[in-house]
């Protein structure tokens, strides 16, 4: 077996939903929503079931999705991507952040990553040889500072793997600190990985900023989507990667011999979801910034300190109030086991030096499944003060 992997542990999501059902718990913790998703798009790929070509389609993926993810994303963030040689398709976007990273690193390279971190990430990164450099960033406002990413930066350093907006924080980073981002990439000569599946996941007003608008950025990033996130079907495992030709020529020799193709069903659905009206997708945040602060000013008003979430499902908790012992892990343990409620320890996503007082929870579920999971933490929170 392959040591990196055999000795990796059953992650943190599955261990927290395996003890949700164990204990029929409220499930905050895993970012699913509640929502079967919207009718039309679903309904759209079942015709191209029924109807439609069921054998290989295209290898970088069917005409008609990579021209309306070429056309969403002018429409959306001002660029321009040619649809037959700056887009391609994959099976999700843990795929195509998989073969980027063994398109493009060398044995040996340096690859700069930012903790908390998604949890495939790092293996990844060791897998394909790369030697990982981390920026750890921290609470509350998990900033992007020159002084670390000064130390992280060397030059050895080959590749950076960037997440915005950022799960598990919520952050949404401005365009100062991706401005300060793109100069370090520039100076290293380094190639830029933005995973942006979040992108239509964002509130307050704010506008998506993707790294391929930032100066000197367009011939030396690599930007990947997620149409489970834009849609809310995280089951829908159709991912989107835009880069310059040069770029993409690695990218799709990777994607080739990893999945080679995804289901011509969901790529004609997908295609057709792209193109709905934008009252759609500003709906469906709208929707969402509703839920975030359902359960924001529940945990608020029950006195936890809540902390901000600018876009993700995802909305985190600072257990440092409670006390110095207070550990997120364990308290998730206790959490879901004693009072039914499931989140996720941030601390799972370090890899060293971990904040070890934040947990987080998901808030795209009904209001429901949020006032209950709020009345069983109003328990926890007179327990704690309690004691």
């Amino acid at each position: 077996m392959n040591s990196l992997f055999a000795s990796l542990p059953t992650t943190v999501f599955e261990t927290m939903s395996r003890l949700a059902r164990e204990h029929d718990a409220v499930n905050l913790g895993q970012g699913f929503p509640d929502d079967p998703g919207p009718l039309d798009v679903r309904e759209k790929a079942a015709e191209a079931v029924l109807n439609g070509w069921n054998q290989y389609p295209p290898m970088m993926g069917v005409p008609e999705l990579r021209r309306a993810v070429s056309e969403h994303y002018r429409d959306w963030q001002g660029l321009d991507l040619d649809p037959d040689t700056e887009v391609m398709v994959t099976s999700g976007a843990t795929e195509a952040i998989a073969g980027a990273l063994l398109a493009l690193i060398e044995p040996g390279d340096e690859v700069v990553l930012f903790q908390p971190l998604y949890d495939a990430y790092l293996p990844l990164v060791q897998r394909a040889g790369g030697i990982p450099r981390l920026v750890r960033l921290v609470p509350p406002h998990w900033r992007l500072t020159e002084e670390a990413l000064g130390e992280a930066f060397t030059p050895r350093t080959r590749l950076v793997l960037f997440n915005n907006p950022h799960n598990p924080t919520g952050r949404v980073f401005g365009r100062d600190e991706l401005e300060l981002l793109a100069r370090h990439c520039v100076r290293s000569d380094a190639v830029l990985i933005s995973d942006e599946v979040w992108e239509h996941v964002i509130f307050d007003g704010l506008t998506h900023q993707s790294v391929l608008s930032l100066p000197g950025m367009r011939e030396r990033a690599v930007k990947i989507g997620s149409a489970g996130k834009i849609f809310g079907m995280t089951g829908w495992k159709v991912g989107f990667v835009c880069a310059a030709p040069n770029l993409m020529r690695a990218l799709s020799k990777a994607h080739q011999f990893l999945t080679f193709t995804t289901p011509p069903s969901l790529q004609h659905a997908v295609a057709y979801g792209l193109g709905k009206d934008p009252d759609w997708f500003m709906g469906t945040r709208a929707g969402l910034q509703r839920s975030r602060d359902r359960l924001a000013a529940g945990l608020a008003g029950i006195g936890f300190s809540v902390l901000p979430s600018s876009g993700t499902y995802f909305l985190n908790v600072d257990l440092a109030p409670l006390g110095a012992n207070v550990r997120d892990e364990e308290f998730c343990r206790s959490l879901v086991a004693e009072f039914g409620v499931a989140a996720i320890p941030v601390s799972a996503f370090y890899a060293q030096d971990a904040v070890e007082s934040v947990i987080r929870f998901c808030f795209a579920k009904t209001d429901a499944t949020l006032d209950r999971a709020i009345e069983r933490l109003e328990a926890v929170r007179s327990r704690a003060l309690a004691g």
